[in-house]
């Protein structure tokens, strides 16, 4: 935690000579400011970030509101930049969230439940002192709770919004887990290798119901794609997927590991009975909190130290991906464009299972999806609602795979075909030959690379004069993960960083004025360096050569050798095109593209 430069640290007061003033930041009429105008015209001086002609914007959605989070939800300015001016404005010193645990002595003089109705949180408490930070230390009525919520003298700070808020909810699940270990203090722990169980019936609202929620609700919160259940030998450790990368946030003590996952188990409607054996299931969430209406594919494994659990987090609810979004450069995005609006042909998306290949299928639909052309979808499962296009839903059990919904579908008169994925040879069979008989499909393939999709398709199966005809592009992908706006630093790199990162040497050894970003770590993006991610993209379009090339079974490193000449980059190449503008850092193109 960093406490910023700014005047001694004293308890907010206001001057009982100070006149009244109109509803500010916190929409009390003694704030302390003269004017809204006054508040803006200070955020402005200081942040240097709001331009003049969106304040009158940021002003009528405050209305009687915060006008400083109006500000942050406009995008007109930095959260942490109006924070800063808050503190500045009011005389308080600036923290930053997120360094260190808070202590215990602290958090726990005041109620979680006030904490959230003045979007506050302590962070020390020395003597008979309590330090606070406040997201608006212009909220009068929030500051009296909290005086009147403690026996302890209070000390306020500013911090960002969103900060406080993750604290807020880190306290709340420590809460939670206290409550549910001393809940089950008295309980019987029935042993692992005990098969009558008496677990949670999924109605009562008891304390391990309680955790299971808050645990998946926080990762849904975060924008996780994964929630992690993993027994060990004195524990249960609790693993969510950010970005593409496993974070641990919790441990349970071995003698909850149980319950916790029989209470999964009933969730998904599994057999809470059965502990040998592997089970599927699924459930349905709408996490209105954060916005969220998720689709929950859960996986139950049994292993030597217990049942690890593992929750896929699917999205519906989010917005249509656009090609503009996935971070295609301008020409490949043109590239893609042409070719995805051909009435034959196929187009392939390649790449490791989580590297976004379904999310360019969707953009690609997106694009061309349109009254007058018919689009069916066969998926497993249907990730994204598509308003004007018909999905079909894979089931198994009910007999209804790739290739016989493909059978289908042919029959149903359709323009535009999506394959979620050719898993086997009948689907690659059928899938070619319908890009040849009049229909455009769009399809996804397990390759590292893009030329390795055309000798993959022949190895299914597929005659390679078929596969020449039929493929008109294929698009490998990876996804990166961006850099931090907020913490990542310039640098200049040297001659061996530049080498190492497949720079020329001539271009290497001029390399003043060059400069890179790198990580550093905020709270803003939980002291990882990184938030969101981009793609990084190789694109292969076949031509006259290379459709000869595929026809007469050609070796990948001929194909790749024919297309890099025909002006083909690699995926490399293409992620050191970010690098250099600075989306995302060396280290984690190196991680997530082998050289």
């Amino acid at each position: 935690m960093n406490i910023g430069k700014a005047a001694p640290l004293r308890t907010h007061k206001r001057r009982e000579d100070d006149p009244p003033a109109e509803p500010v930041v916190g929409a009390e009429k003694d704030a302390g400011f003269d004017t809204v105008a006054d508040l803006v015209a200070d955020l402005v001086a200081l942040t240097e970030l709001v331009p003049p002609d969106r304040l009158a914007a940021a002003r009528g959605r405050a209305g009687t509101g915060s006008l400083a989070q109006a500000l942050a939800d406009e995008g007109v300015a930095q959260a942490d930049g109006i924070a800063a001016a808050l503190a500045r404005r009011y005389d308080l010193p600036f923290v930053e969230l997120g360094g260190s645990a808070l202590p215990m002595d602290a958090t726990g003089s005041i109620p979680v439940a006030t904490l959230q109705r003045a979007e506050a949180v302590p962070i020390a408490l020395v003597g008979d002192r309590l330090r606070v930070a406040v997201a608006d230390p212009g909220n009068i009525h929030a500051i009296d709770e909290l005086r009147l919520s403690t026996r302890y003298g209070l000390d306020l700070v500013v911090a960002v919004r969103d900060d406080i808020f993750h604290e807020i909810e880190k306290l709340t699940r420590n809460a939670e887990l206290n409550e549910t270990q001393s809940a089950l203090d008295d309980v019987l722990v029935v042993e692992d290798d005990e098969d009558d169980l008496e677990a949670e019936d999924g109605v009562s609202d008891a304390p391990l119901v309680r955790l299971v929620n808050s645990i998946i609700m926080q990762a849904a919160g975060d924008g996780a794609s994964d929630i992690h259940f993993a027994p060990q030998e004195d524990c249960l450790v609790v693993r969510v997927r950010v970005d593409g990368v496993l974070t641990e946030v919790q441990r349970i003590p071995k003698k909850m590991a149980s319950g916790v996952t029989t209470r999964l188990k009933v969730l998904a409607k599994l057999d809470i009975a059965e502990r040998r054996k592997p089970q599927d299931g699924r459930m349905s969430l709408n996490a209105r909190s954060v916005g969220r209406l998720l689709d929950i594919r859960l996986a139950v494994l049994p292993t030597v130290d217990g049942e690890s659990v593992v929750m896929r987090l699917i999205d519906k609810s989010r917005n249509m991906p656009t090609l503009e979004s996935l971070g295609l450069s301008e020409t490949m995005r043109a590239r893609i464009g042409e070719i995805i609006r051909k009435p034959t042909g196929a187009l392939l998306v390649t790449g490791p299972t989580g590297s976004g290949k379904s999310t360019t299928l969707y953009a690609a639909l997106a694009e061309i999806n349109r009254p007058e052309i018919n689009i069916i979808t066969v998926e497993d499962p249907v990730e994204l609602r598509v308003l004007g296009v018909n999905q079909v839903q894979i089931n198994v059990k009910a007999g209804l795979t790739f290739a016989g919904a493909l059978r289908t579908i042919l029959r149903s008169d359709p323009n535009v075909i999506m394959v979620g994925e050719i898993r086997d040879t009948e689907t690659a069979k059928i899938s070619i030959e319908s890009a040849l008989t009049g229909h455009f499909v769009l399809s996804t393939l397990h390759t590292n690379d893009a030329p390795g999709a055309i000798t993959r398709l022949s190895e299914m199966g597929v005659e390679p004069f078929l596969t020449g005809s039929a493929v008109s592009a294929v698009l490998a992908q990876r996804l990166a993960r961006k850099l931090c706006a907020n913490c990542c630093e310039m640098y200049m790199p040297s001659v061996d960083e530049l080498l190492a990162a497949r720079i020329t040497p001539e271009i290497a050894a001029q390399r003043e004025g060059m400069v890179l970003y790198r990580k550093v770590g905020c709270p803003r993006c939980n002291r990882t360096g990184y938030r969101g991610r981009i793609g990084i993209f190789q694109l292969l379009i076949m031509n006259d050569e290379l459709e000869a090339l595929a026809a007469s079974g050609a070796s990948r490193a001929e194909i790749e050798r024919v297309s890099a000449a025909n002006g083909m980059r690699s995926l490399w190449d293409d992620g050191i095109a970010k690098v250099s503008a600075g989306l995302t850092s060396i280290e984690e193109l190196a991680r997530v593209v082998t050289q």
